[in-house]
């Protein structure tokens, strides 16, 4: 059983922010989130896009927005269940929560904060016949451990930031790498672009435009792949089938937490805190709804940091929490350290 006092669902940028705005409050938080990786759309959909709305960056590159808010928090130790969906929920007689994930792991919590952004991600699955015979058995749908397609052939179908990444840094790590593309063009990142471009010239990658997969054989695993090239059929023999077609966002198994659901969004009351109709239950980023609403990072930063006051409120009732400018009060990280403004010079003048 994992004990926080809050628990956030969402690895996201909104997700993250609230593990600092928790820390400063010395409350402990740990995140649940579908995916692999931390960063939630960030990191899975656009990671080399720029984003021109963050306060004090002029542009930031998505990645490393995610790497910037790791850094802010790892000082508050949060602990993460990655690649695991929040299933079901359990209120307590003292007000605490259990969160199972569908794969068993247990979350005890004073408190819950759902910031999913648009829900729990599914891969969006190209229409062959037979694919699902084939889940796991060479069609993968992330790349989780990059170890496993070693020394192997792989096909990349895919024509975004994801294929394209992936195709470069697997280049170096199997023993052969296919992308295949229905367009001539890319609609990822220019960089991205001329990688692949130059690996093709190296032979390490090998591209397949305009073209699509259309058929998967085998007998207990992916052998090969029929492709439709341009109007001509061919076959590639290959280890691994890895289409990487992006992510449908869905509420998952959240929708049937008895929450109130507005347009496949979490209603929350922003007069005060954005809880939720559930007491103790609190939505936060693109997951929720109210009046006014705005998809923003900035504004999910902003949800999130009355979230957490609201959740200090409730623990320490009748306990008076005076707010202090970091730049003044400094920042004590739940590993010890403290990060705090050079002290002014005090002299005479004379």
């Amino acid at each position: 059983m994992i004990t926080t006092d809050i628990l956030i669902i969402g690895a996201g940028p909104t997700g993250l922010f609230a593990v600092f705005e928790a820390g400063l409050l010395k409350l402990k938080c740990h995140i649940i989130d579908a995916l692999p990786q931390i960063g939630g759309q960030l990191s899975e959909l656009y990671p080399k896009k720029p984003i021109f709305d963050i306060p004090g960056y002029p542009s930031v590159l998505a990645g490393d927005l995610v790497h910037n808010l790791m850094e802010q928090i790892k000082q508050f130790q949060p602990g993460f269940t990655l690649n695991e969906k929040a299933e079901t929920i359990k209120k307590l007689e003292d007000g605490t929560f259990i969160v199972t994930t569908n794969k068993g792991t247990e979350h005890h919590a004073k408190a819950v904060a759902i910031a999913g952004g648009l829900g729990s991600f599914e891969p969006r699955k190209p229409i062959i016949e037979s694919i699902e015979f084939y889940e796991d058995k060479g069609v993968e749908y992330f790349v989780k451990d990059p170890e496993l397609f070693r020394d192997k052939k792989i096909v990349i179908a895919g024509g975004g930031d994801s294929a394209l990444d992936w195709s470069v840094f697997l280049a170096d790590v199997a023993s052969e790498v296919t992308l295949v593309h229905r367009r001539n063009e890319f609609r990822g990142a220019l960089d991205s672009v001329e990688k692949v471009q130059e690996l093709k010239k190296q032979g390490k990658i090998r591209l397949v435009t305009p073209a699509e997969v259309t058929g998967i054989r085998g007998d207990e695993h992916v052998e090969e792949l029929d492709i439709e090239i341009d109007g001509a059929h061919s076959t590639i023999k290959t280890d691994y089938f890895i289409p990487l077609f992006g992510l449908t966002p869905k509420l998952g198994a959240i929708a049937h937490w008895g929450l109130e659901i507005e347009k496949n969004a979490i209603k929350v009351n922003n007069a005060l805190d954005y809880q939720t109709n559930i007491e103790g239950i609190y939505a936060i980023g693109d997951i929720n709804t109210y009046p006014g609403k705005l998809k923003l990072i900035l504004c999910g930063f902003h949800e999130a940091t009355l979230m957490c006051q609201s959740v200090f409120n409730k623990l320490n009732p009748g306990k008076k929490y005076v707010l202090k400018y970091t730049t003044v009060s400094g920042v004590d990280g739940f590993d010890g350290t403290r990060k705090e403004a050079e002290k002014q010079v005090v002299k005479a003048i004379d």
